[in-house]
């Protein structure tokens, strides 16, 4: 069949790698003009290692990735108040685990794509009409396309999901925060795999010794802080970090300095994309696109990866006749439950103060997110289809 995917990133990518061996005719359009840099980095393990090592990847990511040894919690002046060693977590998942720009698994996937895999950079969908047999597919650009199916794996923001489905409001759960990050060379003191983090009540400030004389900076706040301000602009965004971090001691001062010679900042808001069903017709939905559990949940990499996997899978098995696999991706199917476990609350516990004494509040998110994903993904259901293609049993894809 022929397949467009919109959005060339972790999703995007590792199911356009399976598509492709199953015999799929797939096209990748990226709305940036290369792929992404940037971002942040992520905890790499369980059902999206499996993947990545069934498309021989792990040596790569690895070798990009970080071994942290130390999570580490300091006061106004740098000393160690808390914090934990990675040891145990390292060791139960056998070795199993690293860290890694997400930037750089997006990369890693994309670079193991056939040369036969056709991306378009710089250029977005703009229009999707189904017809009988196929869809029409427009672009900014581009001329428009006939094809057998579209599936967005365009992340949060999701066009695909706009186009077909509705607007972000009527999917978009906000948790109440905003994130941001950037990177700067030659920022000293450098803590090697060691990640530092410094909070006050509702904020948020890490730093993370990065290869090549590079520190990656991570900003968590509550929109109260925000208040009123549009963010816009590359300046926008600066300016709303230095005024909500301008009252925090600790390195911030020299922090915020560092930031105004960057031109490359992240900035979003802690989002969950929470959806009945992932189809419509001959269009489907993956990755965060489909089911964001936000950025505080963790592990949304790993998910993506699991999804395109299996959605392959089921697509290889059913032919030209799509029905099924696409019917797999509706509610009450078992990646709907693993949406539903993810979407709890993720507990933030701040400190905040009551007539000048410390007290403990905890917002309205949810307790342990990587728990609820490992607890929804050993019910049988999504267990089975998930052990099935792991096994290569039903899915019968092969590096």
């Amino acid at each position: 069949m022929r397949i467009v995917i919109n959005g060339a990133g972790i999703a995007g990518a590792t199911l356009a790698y399976w598509l492709r061996r199953s015999g799929h005719e797939v096209l990748l359009v990226e709305e940036a003009p290369h792929l992404r840099t940037g971002g942040y980095i992520v905890d790499f393990w369980g059902i999206g290692y499996d993947v990545a090592e069934r498309m021989g990847l792990i040596a790569r990511i690895r070798e990009l990735g970080y071994q942290v040894k130390e999570v580490r919690f300091v006061d106004d002046q740098g000393r160690k108040r808390g914090g934990f060693a990675t040891e145990a977590i390292v060791a139960q998942n056998a070795g199993r685990f690293t860290s890694v720009l997400r930037s750089d698994l997006a990369a890693t996937v994309y670079e193991a794509l056939d040369a036969d895999v056709e991306t378009i950079f710089a250029d977005s969908i703009t229009a999707v009409d189904e017809h009988d047999g196929h869809v029409t597919i427009g672009f900014a650009h581009a001329s428009p396309r006939d094809v057998d199916l579209v599936v967005g794996a365009d992340g949060l923001h999701s066009r695909i999901r706009a186009l077909a489905f509705g607007s972000d409001s009527t999917f978009a759960a906000p948790l109440g925060f905003h994130v941001a990050a950037f990177e700067v060379r030659g920022y000293r003191p450098r803590d090697e795999l060691v990640y530092v983090v410094h909070g006050k009540p509702g904020r948020q400030i890490s730093r993370f010794a990065m290869r090549d004389d590079t520190t990656l900076f991570l900003f968590v706040f509550r929109d109260e802080y925000l208040g009123s301000h549009a963010v816009v602009t590359e300046q926008d965004r600066k300016a709303a970090i230095a005024e909500t971090f301008s009252d925090v001691d600790w390195e911030c001062p020299r922090i915020l300095s560092a930031m105004e010679a960057v031109d490359d900042v992240y900035f979003d808001g802690v989002t969950q994309i929470r959806m009945d069903r992932w189809t419509k017709g001959r269009i489907a939905l993956i990755g965060d696109a489909a089911a964001c559990v936000s950025l505080l949940a963790g592990e949304g990499s790993g998910l993506a990866m699991a999804e395109a996997y299996v959605l392959a899978g089921e697509l290889r098995q059913c032919g030209d006749n799509y029905s099924p696999a696409f019917a797999l991706r509706t509610a009450p199917d078992a990646l709907s439950r693993t949406q539903a476990a993810c979407r709890g609350e993720v507990r933030v516990v701040v400190r905040t103060r009551d007539a000048g004494r410390p007290r403990v509040s905890q917002s309205r998110h949810r307790p342990d997110a990587i728990s609820n994903v490992r607890r929804s993904l050993s019910r049988p259901q999504f267990a089975r289809r998930y052990r099935d293609a792991q096994l290569l049993g039903r899915a019968g894809l092969k590096r």
